[in-house]
């Protein structure tokens, strides 16, 4: 049990980045990472010894995110991030536009098409990982990650 806290703590990073990617927003990555520890520590006997524990991680992540959007289109509560003009008049404004670019047209995709880009190509899971993550067939991910690719390229070709 005490190596498995510390393997969920080695994550931490790694689910900072995942939970970065779906939400947009520090604070709620930084919430999100929080409540999918949370969850992983309390519901330690679910795990199975054996299987990925980042994919165990990012399911729980994935289903922490959903139940969170669901909530917040209840509540119609949605903020702008916060550091969106933190780099104003700053001499890394070129790069710093193109992340904005990168991250409007990622914020622009569909929550299906926002995590398969997040896990297969910013986390590295491999394909059958990412797709029991997802809990998707293989195929339906290969698909829906290569439509996520044409759609992020079409949006930034438009920028």
């Amino acid at each position: 049990m005490m190596k498995l806290n510390a393997d969920i703590a080695d994550l931490l990073p790694r689910m900072r980045r995942f939970a970065r990617a779906l939400t947009f927003n520090r604070e709620d990555a930084d919430d999100l990472v929080q409540v999918a520890a949370e969850r992983a520590l309390v519901r330690q006997d679910q795990f199975q010894a054996g299987t990925r524990l980042d994919s165990w991680i990012f399911r729980i992540m994935k289903n922490a995110w959903i139940d969170e959007a669901r909530s917040r289109i209840r509540r119609d509560d949605l903020f702008a991030p916060e550091e969106a003009g933190e780099h104003v008049g700053d001499d890394s404004a070129e790069a710093h536009q193109r992340k904005l670019a990168v991250e409007k047209a990622m914020s622009m995709l569909s929550e299906d098409h926002r995590m398969v880009i997040a896990l297969v190509l910013v986390e590295g899971l491999p394909y059958k990982e990412a797709a029991e993550v997802l809990g998707v067939p293989m195929g339906t991910l290969t698909s829906r990650l290569a439509r996520a690719r044409e759609a992020l390229q079409g949006l930034l070709a438009g920028t």
